[in-house]
């Protein structure tokens, strides 16, 4: 029997992408699409994202829609999640949330929810990124002295936050691995006399322009030699994918706050 899913921000680019995706697997089923208040595409046929036929009229009523789904697919802004996030424990439905940018409020936010639903919360849905981020803890471990840890990220003019989500998941991930706070040990920007490099910061960089889907790379400077891990991603379709397996996933879950390295069983 199909997953009945729910897609949160159908008119964005990821919700599009979401649509195509559902309408592709088999395992899977469209029961309801979200987009906000005031979206010329209210009332319309979902389907109508990949020139099909779905069934399935945009909404902008969450806590009507929800009834029935097994789970909903939210890649919008924090405070779009937050009230799916409120309409998914009122109506007990399972979240996926694959959006960036929260603060510490929104964050706790979520915690609290995943008390009483099962949430999969991770800042890429991409299987080969969360590969990366486990690569990324091993490569820490043996490149921790005499390596500097710089890490790239390069997005689409569009992207309103930065750093990107996975290239602080990255920080994280290297962070945890060779006991360090990121909060501390972070540079996000460099300007003039800047000094010499500090051996115990990890160092973001970050490139915005045109229709860049999103790269990352990982990188290990030591004296004569530079190890690189690199993941770039052409579509948004793997993003897509990642995030209707994590929502399979969830079926039959207990309430908890769980990520793509539980999905993929990473730990």
């Amino acid at each position: 029997m199909s997953v009945q899913i729910a897609i949160a921000g159908v008119s964005g680019r990821m919700g599009r992408a979401l649509l195509e995706a559902v309408a592709a697997d088999p395992a899977c089923a469209l029961c309801a699409a979200i987009d906000r208040t005031g979206s010329l595409q209210l009332g319309q046929d979902a389907g109508a994202a990949w020139g099909g036929t779905s069934n399935v009229r945009i909404s902008d009523q969450p806590a009507v829609v929800l009834q029935g789904a097994q789970a909903l697919i939210d890649f919008t802004r924090p405070e779009a999640t937050a009230v799916y996030l409120d309409a998914c424990v009122a109506a007990k439905v399972p979240l996926v949330i694959g959006t960036t940018g929260f603060d510490d409020t929104g964050k706790a936010h979520i915690a609290a929810a995943a008390q009483r639903i099962p949430i999969v919360f991770a800042p890429n849905m991409s299987v080969g990124v969360n590969l990366l981020m486990k690569l990324a803890e091993l490569a820490a471990h043996v490149l921790q002295d005499g390596y500097d840890i710089e890490i790239i990220e390069a997005h689409h003019r569009h992207k309103v936050d930065a750093p990107s989500g996975t290239a602080l998941g990255l920080g994280q991930a290297v962070a945890r691995a060779i006991d360090r706070d990121l909060a501390r040990c972070a540079v996000y920007g460099r300007e003039g006399v800047t000094g010499e490099r500090d051996p115990k910061t990890i160092g973001f960089a970050t490139v915005r322009g045109g229709d860049i889907v999103g790269d990352h790379t990982l990188l290990f400077a030591g004296i004569g030699e530079r190890v690189e891990l690199t993941h770039k991603a052409s579509s948004r379709a793997t993003f897509a994918q990642g995030a209707l397996r994590a929502a399979k996933w969830l079926q039959g879950r207990a309430p908890g706050l769980y990520d793509m390295r539980d999905v993929l069983n990473l730990h």
